[in-house]
């Protein structure tokens, strides 16, 4: 494996929505948590064009503001491909707008940083993604192909090698078995390349009519369809990291607040709270609701006291419905 480079690129999607705040908390808790990362931090924002009816971007001064007090740059880049229609398509478009030949690690904005990042030894030249996922994509219909099918024909559409990407040890045509990433963070060594591919595969992928897919549903799984094809044309795999850090002592993608005080650890609820804290940031983040109820008033361990983290029930439907129940569901 490859030393990790001295400094690398971070980026993430900020918007005139919840990625605002999401942004400005992620920022917060990289400074917190990682106070010797070198690299440059890009909060992203799309522009207003003609794929979106309404701006944007960041208009928050306040937001702004923040941002620049953590050492946050602000990157605007246009929108060609996907836009309003498809807002994920964001973190693809984004990256055609970094540094050029500079390592970059994406993060989604609902993402803190728990951990030393300095700490990862990413090899940039093996790109991967986040391996907490579920089997969303695809759901095989009744008569049509099963997963093999559908992942096979998509290797073949870009002249990959299939069975290089498999997990031999997984059943056929169980999900596990094919490669499979949450887009919740990549990373590689130059966002150009990859941007292009991934723009490239996700495009011909949404518009050209590939039999096998008939009967699958892309929105919102388009970028988690594109992505492992991407990875592996690339070089990359399911391997490229050893396990525990991302989506572990390094990293937390809570997704939700709500989520996140029933179900994570008390590491992470400190550090929410803690980077929340200070009033600079504070005055800023309780304009956005979830965050000021559940972190700022507390009332998120009423849904902490909830739960038994040793015992979680299986599935997300379950806890989000006992939230609901006790009308402390928000995002």
């Amino acid at each position: 494996m490859q030393a990790t480079p001295k400094t690398f690129n971070i980026v993430l999607i900020g918007q005139n929505n919840r990625l605002q705040y999401e942004s400005l908390l992620f920022a917060a808790s990289l400074r917190h948590s990682s106070p010797d990362f070198a690299g440059r931090v890009f909060v992203a924002v799309p522009q207003l064009g003609p794929l979106w009816s309404q701006d944007p971007s960041i208009q928050n001064e306040d937001i702004l503001n923040a941002l620049r007090q953590l050492d946050v740059e602000i990157l605007p880049f246009d929108s060609q491909l996907f836009g309003e229609s498809y807002p994920y398509g964001n973190k693809i478009e984004a990256l055609l707008a970094l540094p050029e030949g500079e390592p970059f690690v994406f993060f989604d904005s609902d993402t803190l940083i728990t951990g030393d990042l300095n700490t990862v030894p990413f090899d940039f030249s093996r790109p991967s993604a986040s391996l907490k996922v579920e089997g969303t994509w695809p759901r095989p219909t009744l008569y049509g192909p099963g997963f093999d099918g559908i992942w096979r024909a998509l290797y073949q559409r870009f002249s990959l090698d299939f069975d290089s990407s498999l997990d031999t040890s997984q059943p056929h045509d169980y999900w596990r078995r094919y490669l499979y990433f949450n887009a919740g963070h990549f990373f590689y060594s130059c966002p150009r390349a990859f941007g292009e591919r991934f723009r490239d595969y996700a495009q011909a992928i949404r518009d050209e009519d590939i039999p096998e897919l008939a009967g699958q549903v892309l929105d919102p799984w388009l970028d988690q369809v594109a992505l492992p094809l991407v990875i592996h044309s690339l070089g990359g795999g399911r391997d490229a990291l050893p396990a525990g850090l991302l989506d572990g002592s390094v990293t937390c993608h809570y997704r939700l607040f709500p989520l996140l005080y029933a179900r994570e650890s008390d590491h992470v609820v400190e550090v929410l709270e803690t980077v929340v804290a200070p009033n600079r940031v504070k005055k800023v983040l309780k304009g956005y609701d979830p965050i000021r109820k559940l972190v700022i008033q507390r009332k998120g361990h009423k849904i902490r006291a909830m739960f038994d983290r040793e015992n979680l029930p299986q599935r997300e439907q379950v806890i989000r419905n006992k939230i609901k129940a006790k009308g402390l569901w928000m995002r």
